[in-house]
């Protein structure tokens, strides 16, 4: 996995709900893994900006509601610090759902995508409105 420039705060553990900022047919996602997570037992598994996490489909279509699917975290509320020294935060947390080697599934993104994300997978950034 790419390295990315800033220091991001893993602010979203197991359970956390995320908006699915895509236009597949999930609405809304719960994270239940993180992809690439080492921890320490009794520990919940967390994730932030720019990280691929397992995620199981808890309100939308009637075909992808109660799948296991992967997802790229592009938002999230708490916030973290980039290199320059400025410290972002979103106004929700949302994420895009991706295939195992990080290309969308959807073909456009609702709202901004943080830069971090751009960084780690590009073709994301591609089918964003915006860049933060």
């Amino acid at each position: 996995m790419k390295g990315i420039s800033s220091k991001v705060v893993k602010g979203l553990p197991a359970g956390a709900v995320l908006k699915c900022a895509d236009n597949t047919k999930a609405k809304e996602l719960m994270i239940i893994g993180v992809v690439g997570y080492k921890g320490v037992r009794g520990r919940y598994p967390a994730a932030g900006v720019g990280d691929m996490v397992i995620c199981s489909v808890k309100k939308g279509g009637p075909t992808v509601k109660g799948t296991v699917v992967k997802a790229v975290i592009i938002r999230q509320r708490k916030e973290y610090k980039r290199a320059n020294g400025w410290r972002v935060s979103f106004e929700d947390n949302a994420a895009v759902l991706v295939n195992d080697e990080g290309l969308p599934l959807g073909t456009e993104v609702k709202g901004v995508v943080a830069k971090e994300v751009v960084e780690r997978y590009p073709k994301v950034g591609t089918i964003a409105a915006g860049v933060v």
